[in-house]
């Protein structure tokens, strides 16, 4: 990946993650998860997937599916940063005078879907991915589930139908942060080894780093080609990531902030982001 580019995917995830901690005041939101995953959705609105921000219903447009809905302050602050909505409006989460909740609401330009219970979005997805496909459309379908979320048998039956009918146009990506709610899903339900369960349903199956765009750059331009089995991307993640003082802590799973601790959390994220996107301009130097 250029390095000018991977600049630029760093500094708006910075941004996003800068919404994201905002979202934490007042009722709170998903915290530790929103920023696992932020690297993860920047990487595809900005690079993989082909949506209009002005015309985000466009008939003939990729989808992306949030399976894992209370993550939702990362889709929102990267929706809002691409111009899909105003930026200001992000100051209204929660409040009754707007549509930005807890999960993900069809209200808001982007949002494609209601994520609902964690483990049904999948079914959507592939819902989607298979009417794309008999209506000769060449867009896809990704669906960004979590690690935890795994343990929900809907997962597994849908990429059974995935396999069976060959969908090639579908990408699951997993936020693999290692935690469920409060617990690590190895000493919950263990995973492991996941990329060989994926392989065993059927699909075409990439480890990456997570937070790496140059990694995850790697990882998904393979999957442009034509192929005839869905796609999975098993992504390590850092719950927490950015603000060393809550990265991978089991209780940073449901936040809320007061004001003030908002703007410490705020201070942190941009001293810890200094070194990394001073690193990124030497590079581009």
């Amino acid at each position: 990946m250029d390095s000018l580019i991977a600049a630029d995917l760093s500094a708006l995830a910075l941004r996003v993650r800068a919404h994201v901690i905002r979202m934490a005041a007042g009722g709170g939101c998903f915290l530790g998860a929103s920023l696992s995953c932020t690297d993860l959705l920047v990487y595809l609105y900005a690079r993989s997937l082909d949506i209009d921000p002005d015309e985000p219903a466009r008939p003939d447009r990729d989808y992306l599916f949030l399976s894992k809905g209370h993550d939702v302050p990362a889709l929102y602050g990267t929706l809002a940063e691409l111009g899909f909505f105003p930026v200001s409006r992000l100051e209204r989460h929660l409040s009754v005078d707007d549509a930005l909740y807890w999960h993900p609401n069809r209200a808001v330009p982007g949002v494609e879907f209601h994520s609902g219970s964690l483990g049904h979005l999948l079914s959507v997805g592939i819902g989607v991915a298979y009417d794309l496909r008999l209506r000769g459309s060449a867009r896809k379908v990704v669906v960004l589930v979590g690690d935890g979320e795994l343990n929900e048998g809907s997962i597994w039956e849908a990429l059974l139908v995935a396999g069976a009918l060959r969908l090639g146009n579908l990408v699951v990506v997993v936020d693999r942060n290692g935690f469920q709610a409060n617990l690590p899903t190895e000493a919950l339900v263990p995973l492991e080894p996941l990329a060989a369960k994926f392989e065993a349903f059927g699909c075409l199956t990439v480890s990456t780093d997570g937070h790496d765009f140059g990694a995850l750059d790697a990882a998904f331009a393979p999957l442009e080609a034509p192929r005839d089995r869905p796609a999975v991307v098993v992504a390590r993640t850092v719950r927490g990531k950015g603000v060393p003082s809550i990265e991978a802590r089991a209780d940073r799973w449901f936040c809320r902030f007061t004001d003030l601790e908002v703007e410490a959390l705020l201070r942190e994220l941009h001293g810890a982001s200094e070194a990394a996107l001073q690193s990124e301009a030497l590079l581009v130097r």
